[in-house]
């Protein structure tokens, strides 16, 4: 029989036992209950509190009268509790003590100063730690995103706060302070990582580099227990349960050793209910009796078993299922699926056949309970794993966005993909995959750790050579891409056409004058463009973005023409006369013998920048494009200067 090591930290921590019996207390008073979000990201235990009459809200506006708010342990913004004490609500404030402490750091720093969170910023924590700050914010979720912290000169000192999610790993702390220190070097760091957590992360670890398996009790959405698996996971197979019913004997199978550890805010019961059912599932594989034995060799069917079922109705959180036994078969949502915001009715419906695994049999309550993830599982190992050889490319989703790296679910089967392997580029965020279907090859498997790590960049790679190769036997000048733009320098802008970058300079984004291309165009746009040059040797093209049709001076011929009158906007001042916007894109010079029938000392004596005036066009040179406008033209040709004395023009 397997050793079977539970953690001795295990358990609430103190923020979440204070949280609930706060609720439990105002429960017990006779008071309405209403919590802002999950109480705790521990399921069971906010089920097992709705069942007991509380509220989860997601709104204030949402507050029933007379009822009283509890407030999460992960806190929440000050916007929050001002709300509430300005619409007169009653509330109770569960937010963890370790976490109100990083509200008062933060609230502390002065506007102009920025504020550094450690964190993940999607996290109802970091959450309500930015609702306190009253400056500038950056949330970075760890090393890799610390890397390309650059000070653009925001900070005369230098400074800023520092401050960690109560959950953040310690060693990944540390990684990431030694980096802020190079950047900021009069930042104020604040270690707030709970020592609790700390304390049970450096727990599993040692655990972990000790167990074959190592099974993690506790939420899915739960922060610390995410970060548990992680670190786990750095040193054995880690499997992630949240109540007994999951634990699978076949996923133990071999192990001689197994380690259990849970999440800050999975209920004593919970562990302790696992715990047994590990013993007892251990003790009954070993130690079956000939009469169990005997018992089992006549039943109608047995753990382990492939079956073909009818689905005959469909549940929110589960299906049911004929196997062509005298038992009800069922197919919880979490056996279905991987993904917990699917819905039954969308992946199946009624008379549905499925290929099935039978998880548990309980011939007492005549209940079996199958899995079409499991099966799928076994058989998607198998494809990953000969993925290695064949080169296979594989489709999956990205469902975590983990330390160094990714996780991709292929055929029920987890493939790590290091960060250095999942973007072409290592400063391209990793959280954009999440949720996406990405391609990738396997680059090595260990069948006995049942792990495979993939490459999202070689399928990439290889698409874009192939892509590369198609374009250059096809290009020529003078042809339209369609294209998305890659990246801005100062100089222009580097457009993607499908493998191949070309680059658009300056001059070509724009007929008008522009200080920087992102005045026409931004990153992502998806532009059409013109192929203006090729190198061919050296892999360069030149792009063309403004249209023949929208050249000013194309405008101008249709328009205007010599001895026309025309009403202008002075742009510019010189010493020799006045620049006016004729057109967009083209300016024409007044000279300053033009301006008045007066002698004119300097043109800022008559005419002001912004001011329109009415003028004669007295010449037109396209090839050297140049424009001449006079307004003492057009009040000779009007009899002005002799009637007005030479009176400067009037601003319209």
């Amino acid at each position: 029989m397997p050793k079977i090591t539970l953690a001795e930290s295990a358990g609430f921590c103190f923020g979440v036992k204070r949280a609930v019996d706060m609720v439990y207390a105002a429960l017990d008073a006779g008071e309405r209950v209403c919590t802002l979000g999950p109480i705790i990201h521990n399921p069971q235990m906010v089920a097992e509190l709705e069942q007991k009459g509380v509220t989860i809200l997601g709104s204030i506006a949402q507050v029933p009268k007379g009822a009283k708010v509890i407030l999460r342990s992960h806190g929440v913004p000050r916007t929050v509790t001002d709300e509430l004490e300005r619409l007169g609500i009653s509330y109770g404030d569960a937010t963890c003590p370790f976490v109100a402490k990083i509200h008062g750091i933060v609230a502390r720093a002065s506007p102009d100063e920025l504020v550094l969170i450690l964190g993940d910023a999607n996290h109802p924590e970091v959450q309500g730690i930015v609702g306190h700050c009253s400056g500038r914010i950056l949330v970075i979720s760890g090393y890799e995103e610390a890397k390309n912290l650059k000070n653009e000169g925001e900070n005369s000192n230098n400074s800023c706060f520092v401050v960690a999610q109560t959950t953040f790993n310690r060693f990944e702390w540390e990684k990431c302070v030694s980096i802020i220190k190079k950047v900021y070097t009069s930042a104020q760091i604040f270690d707030t990582i709970c020592n609790a957590t700390s304390f049970r992360q450096q727990e599993a670890a040692k655990l972990a580099r000790c167990c074959d398996i190592m099974l993690v009790v506790g939420g899915r959405h739960s922060s610390n227990t995410a970060k548990l698996c992680s670190i786990c996971g750095e040193f054995c197979q880690t499997i992630l349960v949240e109540t007994a019913d999951e634990l699978n004997p076949q996923d133990f199978a071999g192990a001689s050793s197994i380690g259990i550890t849970a999440g800050a805010s999975t209920p004593v019961r919970i562990i302790k209910e696992v715990h047994e059912t590990m013993n007892e599932m251990m003790e009954n594989q070993e130690e079956l009796s000939f009469e169990e034995m005997l018992e089992q060799s006549f039943k109608s069917t047995y753990n382990g078993e492939k079956v073909t079922a009818v689905v005959t109705s469909i549940a929110p959180n589960e299906i049911a299922v004929d196997i062509g036994t005298k038992h009800a078969g069922y197919v919880p949502l979490s056996e279905l699926t991987d993904d917990p915001s699917a819905k039954p009715e969308d992946l199946v419906k009624k008379g549905d056949k499925l290929d099935l695994l039978v998880v548990r049999v309980n011939d007492q309550e005549g209940t079996v309970m199958l899995s079409k993830k499991r099966l799928d599982a076994m058989a998607g190992f198998e494809k990953v794993m000969d993925a290695v050889d064949t080169g296979e490319v594989l489709e999956g989703v990205v469902t975590e966005v983990i330390k160094g790296g990714v996780l991709a679910l292929t055929n029920g089967v987890k493939v790590f993909i290091p960060a250095s392997q999942a973007t072409m580029s290592r400063n391209e965020p990793l959280e954009g995959l999440l949720r996406k279907k990405v391609e990738f090859k396997i680059l090595e498997v260990n069948r006995q750790r049942r792990r495979a790590v993939g490459s999202i960049r070689a399928v990439v790679r290889e698409r874009r050579k192939e892509l590369e190769e198609k374009f250059w036997s096809e290009v020529e000048i003078g042809r339209h891409y369609q294209g998305t733009v890659k990246s801005l320098t100062d100089y222009g802008a580097f457009v993607d056409l499908g493998g191949v970058d070309g680059m658009i300079h300056i001059s070509e984004l724009s007929w008008g004058k522009i200080r920087h291309p992102s005045q026409v165009v931004k990153v992502g746009d998806e532009i059409e463009v013109t192929i203006k040059d090729i190198d061919a040797e050296k892999k360069k093209i030149s792009l063309g973005y403004k249209k023949d049709e929208d050249n000013p001076w194309e405008i101008l011929k249709k328009s205007y023409e010599v001895g026309q009158n025309a009403h202008v906007k002075i742009v510019s001042l010189t010493a020799f006369g006045a620049f006016a916007e004729l057109i967009p894109g083209i300016d024409g010079l007044i000279h300053i013998s033009q301006i008045s029938t007066e002698r004119v000392g300097k043109p800022s004596d008559v005419l002001s920048v912004g001011q329109e005036v009415d003028v004669k066009i007295t010449e037109i040179d396209y090839e050297r494009r140049r424009i001449s406008l006079s307004i003492k033209a057009l009040l000779e040709e009007q009899g002005v200067g002799e009637a007005q004395g030479g009176e400067a023009p009037s601003a319209e």
